[in-house]
């Protein structure tokens, strides 16, 4: 025999002693069923019996005794039927999960293989002969069927984006006369503050303003310095306020002070070394992130992260530097939505992004020919999703730049005059759309805000403001308004009635504060002009002019000031000084006035200084002659009695 024959023996050998185990199997357990079952019978009647005696003999005694029973009968329960019973329903249960899982995956195969069919058959072409050139499809082109589907796409994206601008209605706000150059909108969207060239703060309250449209507190936080920026934090308590001077300040929701940065030293050269900026600021912006960090730009050529906590210095320093690494001035800061970034745009024409991860040494990102050198950069502003950036630039362009391609921008738009250094430029808040604004000359025409689509720059739209610039502008997400400030004081914010919320449209709603008129009694004026002395009245005088000189006369109704305190003129001190000098003076000078000839006064001592010389004589005794006098007549001793006696005297 071959060797795969005794294989094959083996296998039939080893199958048939299989089945011989598996019927010996079969037929034990069948025995064990048998067996089992009159024992469980025997037991089953032996417990049926032990009730039935126990409920006779209950009942018996019952009887006897002379009452009903003993109470309710305990339960008894098998537990090997309940657990069999149980078994067997999750078993059932098992195979219809198990029958519904296998319908529902055979129905989605089905479904997929039916997708599948239809593709393919869309897929086949109905035409009959040889295959189209490459680049047609159902006879025609399939660059001009796009270029059609696109030309239709965009009119609906047109018409789409004009929708969502809400400028149907509009307030207007009046802050003043010179131009407003600051706007803010905290996050809930029930404040504004506005800022200008007069040096005032102007805060809104829509909930609690009327249709008269008046401002409920008015400030001035830098005295005599221009306002720049107004941005309310992202906790909407503290407002960031930014001036001409070299001090940003920080002051809250009601106009109170709460922080103010330190200023620089200005004999320092190297700027890092310094606690705060030196020179005139530009602008500043809160972070998105932390609520209690903000940067500032300034004249100095450096950027300054300051911590709200800690006002006696700030954080880190930037430097900005041109392409001849000489110092360059930033002209307008600000944040990425998500925190990471900074940039800056500078007088040198460069915009400069860095990365707040990384030390500032040199920028992450840098276009050096961003915009015209000497001008300046008014704005930057990022996009929603961090990947685009928008920059409104003083050469009067409006240029749209791809931060992951940074070299050259996406879309430029041209001839957008500007003639301030702080016009705005933002994106909508659905990311689609870049607005800014424009600047006239006086009484040339009319200031407009200008809308373009984000992907293809075409302008969407424009609103026709007023009869000057378009200075400040912002679009509210939450509130969807947007607020314009003008060159010519006013403040105006566009709506639309179903589309926008809250804002301008709870102090429309309003009616204007009647004025309470006071209720009084006017008292009667009875004119008695021959009354007698002691019943007149003082208000019975008889003309206002009359009245007007008494209280003329009297130092508490006139205000007189009080008179200065004077010691006196000519050596005279005057009675009642309220001086310590003039007291002393009082006190110790005595009035010496004395009306007799001094030379009588002289001579009462002359006999006593001939007899007893002693200051003059002594030290004329040896060299001074003897004194001759002349001899005088009788004659003239009559005549003259008086003289001669004199000139002895004098001699």
């Amino acid at each position: 025999m071959s060797d795969e024959e005794d294989a094959a023996e083996r296998r039939r050998l080893r199958e048939a002693r299989l089945n011989q185990l598996k019927l010996k199997a079969k037929s034990n357990t069948q025995e064990g069923r048998e067996t089992s079952r009159p024992t469980d019978h025997k037991i089953s009647q032996q417990s049926t019996t032990d009730v039935e005696d126990f409920s006779n003999s209950s009942e018996k005694m019952a009887e006897m005794m002379g009452f009903q029973g003993f109470g309710k009968k305990a339960r008894t329960f098998n537990v090997m039927a309940m657990f069999e019973e149980t078994k067997r329903a999750a078993q059932e249960a098992n195979k219809i999960r198990d029958e519904e899982k296998s319908a529902q995956v055979a129905n989605e195969l089905e479904k997929q293989k039916i997708n599948e069919d239809s593709e393919e058959k869309e897929e086949e072409d109905d035409l009959i002969g040889p295959p189209l050139p490459p680049g047609f499809k159902d006879g025609k082109h399939e660059d001009a069927e796009s270029d059609s589907d696109d030309g239709e796409e965009s009119d609906e994206d047109e018409e789409n984006l004009n929708d969502k601008i809400p400028s149907s209605h509009e307030i207007q706000l009046e802050h003043g006369v010179k131009p407003v150059s600051a706007v803010g909108l905290d996050p809930s969207g029930s404040r504004l503050v506005s800022g200008s060239y007069d040096y005032n703060v102007k805060f809104w309250d829509f909930a609690g303003m009327d249709s008269s449209l008046k401002s409920f507190r008015s400030i001035q936080p830098c005295e005599c310095h221009h306002i720049k920026t107004l941005q309310y934090s992202m906790t909407g308590d503290c407002i960031l306020v930014v001036a001409g001077n070299a001090q940003a300040k920080v002051i809250d929701r009601d106009g109170f002070e709460v922080m103010e940065c330190v200023s620089g030293d200005r004999y320092i050269v190297d700027m890092v070394n310094t606690k705060g900026h030196i020179a005139m600021l530009h602008g500043g912006c809160w972070n998105p992130r932390v609520k209690e960090e903000f940067i500032t730009c300034s004249d100095d050529g450096t950027v300054r992260k300051w911590d709200f906590n800690q006002a006696h210095k700030q954080m880190q320093v930037i430097k900005f530097k041109g392409r001849n690494g000489k110092k360059t001035v930033p002209t307008c800061c600000v944040y990425s939505r998500d925190g990471k970034l900074i940039g800056g745009a500078c007088r040198d024409g460069s915009i400069q992004l860095w990365d707040v991860q990384k030390q500032f040494i040199r920028p992450s990102l840098q276009c050096p020919t961003a915009h015209g050198v000497g001008t300046d950069t008014s704005c930057l502003t990022f996009s929603f999703d961090h990947n685009l950036l928008g920059s409104r630039g003083g050469d009067d362009t409006l240029k749209l730049w791809d931060i992951r391609n940074f070299r050259k921008p996406v879309n430029v738009a041209t001839d957008l005059s500007s003639f301030y250094t702080m016009t705005d430029c933002m994106f909508s808040p659905d990311n689609k759309m870049l607005i800014t604004g424009i600047s006239v000359r006086k009484d040339e025409g009319y200031g407009k805000l200008l809308f373009y689509d984000k992907d293809t720059f075409d302008k969407v739209s424009e609103i026709q403001v007023t009869n000057s610039s378009v200075v400040r502008c912002l679009w509210h997400p939450k509130l969807n308004q947007i607020v314009v400030g003008c060159a010519n004081g006013q403040v105006k914010m566009y709506y639309h009635p179903d589309k926008s919320h809250k804002g301008a449209k709870l102090c429309l709603v309003k009616k204007k504060r009647k004025v309470k008129e006071l209720e009084f009694v006017a008292n009667q004026h009875v004119i008695t002009p021959h009354t007698l002395r002691m019943y007149r009245n003082d208000s019975s005088i008889g003309t206002a002019y009359k009245k007007g000189l008494k209280d003329r006369m009297d130092p508490v109704k006139s205000r007189k000031p009080e008179a200065p305190l004077t010691e006196g003129t000519g050596g005279r001190v005057i009675e009642g000084g309220r001086t310590l000098s003039s007291y002393v003076s009082k006190m110790i000078a005595v009035n010496k006035f004395d009306d007799s000839n001094p030379r009588e006064a002289i001579l009462k001592h002359a006999k006593e200084a001939a007899e007893n010389p002693y200051w003059i004589a002594p030290a004329y005794a040896k060299s001074q002659p003897t004194p001759i006098f002349q001899e005088v007549s009788d004659e003239e001793e009559s005549d003259e009695p008086t003289t001669s006696k004199k000139q002895k005297l004098g001699t």
